[in-house]
């Protein structure tokens, strides 16, 4: 059985924890600490990509899969609310990027002008988190193993006939035990940061391994504001830059 290659949505993930409190504002997505993001923060981001990117029309040749992914306000509010936090970790410990992410590489995977300010965001969001140090690999649990394969046979990458025990025998390596790293010291070293998720957005996951397919289903996330009911959830994001980097509802 060859179950298809995971594809690492990006180098480093970081993790939020939600911690307890009553900040409910009319008009805010998210916080973080004391910076708030507003739900006209995130309507911009979402116009902006509306309005650079067109949806075709009839006349327009195009290939299937080619047609722009539009981002949802989940998925603006996970970049804006991991750009905060990664910028104030970076700040605290002194953490550098280490590479520049081009936009025109976001662009590409999810059919998007790369003058979008939701692709620019994601990219400096990448970068940032290329500078966040990656933890020792992780062996994944048996629960863990056993959700990465239903994530996997709902995606369609691993066959239906096929078993627990032998999906994981395929899908268990190195690049699935370096995002459960990135996934569990990252949340941790992040821990004391006060961030605090909307619930119209709950739950909310930010994705560090996907199974690729027209629409992606993440098999590693981090939870954002109050964890999620399940390890894995659907998600439309855009394919990965290379070098294992790389973003719906509706």
């Amino acid at each position: 059985m060859r179950a298809r290659r995971l594809v690492a949505v990006a180098s480093v993930a970081v993790g939020l924890v939600a911690l307890s409190g009553c900040r409910s504002e009319p008009g805010v997505a998210a916080y973080v600490g004391d910076h708030r993001i507003t739900e006209d923060a995130v309507t911009e981001v979402i116009d902006d990509a509306r309005a650079k990117n067109p949806a075709p029309t009839e006349a327009d040749e195009m290939l299937p899969g080619q047609a722009p992914r539009l981002p949802g306000r989940s998925d603006v509010v996970s970049v804006l609310v991991l750009g905060e936090v990664c910028e104030r970790v970076s700040a605290a410990e002194g953490y550098r990027a280490q590479r520049e992410v081009d936009p025109a590489q976001i662009a590409q995977g999810a059919g998007l002008n790369p003058e979008t300010e939701y692709v620019r965001r994601t990219a400096e969001l990448y970068g940032c988190l290329s500078g966040i140090p990656i933890g020792e690999p992780v062996a994944p649990t048996e629960q863990e193993l056993a959700e990465l394969v239903d994530a996997g046979k709902r995606a369609g990458a691993v066959p239906a006939e096929v078993s627990v025990e032998q999906a994981a025998a395929q899908l268990d390596g190195e690049q699935l035990r370096y995002a459960l790293a990135n996934r569990n010291s990252l949340a941790e070293a992040v821990e004391a940061y006060d961030v605090t998720v909307n619930p119209r957005y709950r739950p909310l996951v930010f994705p560090v391994l996907s199974f690729s397919g027209q629409t992606p289903i993440v098999a590693v996330g981090v939870p954002l504001g109050e964890p999620a009911s399940g390890a894995v959830t659907d998600v439309s994001t855009p394919k990965p830059v290379p070098t294992a980097a790389g973003p719906t509802d509706g």
